[in-house]
């Protein structure tokens, strides 16, 4: 029996996926949101954990590690436009990598595979993960480079992530460079290009 914890914000898509994995046969199934994942993973004690991506929780890499580390191998969910969640979900240590706009079954196929002990990588996502590896930026750099995307000037960007003016400028600048770009909208758009943001 593999145990499976659907860990995700909105009780549609988490009730709609506990239902489908629900099921197949030799699957026991749960769902979570990501505040109550501690807790869910204590009493279920799951074997593999399926965390979508693109989850609407900011901070959702942070508990998937925390997850991972207490055994639980991780599913992403994911879709080509956004190989920057790959590269989070990377560094989340998941195992599972699924194309959330493929055939269901083959989240199912990844769910099992894990489950096993091997890696999944849906063929659909192979090429938007070998972009999110080459993603240039580091974590500031791309958080800062983001919320420029939605319009932050430099003063809004260093309240909201607690930075100082001049921090956020360097991270601004050295995005620009590793962009290719040659000031900080072309380096918006080159990201948005790449779904690095």
């Amino acid at each position: 029996m593999v145990r499976v914890l659907v860990l995700h914000d909105s009780e549609l898509m988490r009730s709609a996926l506990v239902a489908l994995l629900g099921e197949e046969p030799g699957m026991e199934v749960r769902g979570a949101c990501w505040a109550a994942a501690s807790a869910a993973v204590e009493s279920l004690r799951p074997d593999v954990c399926v965390v979508d991506a693109e989850c609407p929780s900011l901070e959702w890499m942070g508990s998937a590690v925390d997850v991972a580390s207490t055994g639980a191998a991780l599913v992403v969910l994911a879709t080509v436009a956004f190989p920057r969640r790959l590269r989070e979900a990377c560094a989340a240590r998941a195992m599972g990598y699924a194309d959330k706009d493929a055939d269901p079954r083959r989240v199912v196929e990844a769910i099992r595979r894990v489950a096993a002990g091997e890696r999944y990588v849906a063929p659909t996502l192979a090429e938007a993960f070998s972009r999110a590896v080459e993603m240039p930026f580091t974590r500031g750099e791309l958080r800062v480079l983001a919320l420029a995307a939605e319009g932050a000037g430099v003063p809004e960007i260093a309240r909201r992530l607690v930075l100082t003016v001049g921090t956020v400028r360097n991270y601004m600048a050295a995005a620009v460079r590793k962009s290719g770009g040659r000031n900080r909208i072309e380096a918006i758009r080159i990201s948005q290009k790449e779904g690095w943001i």
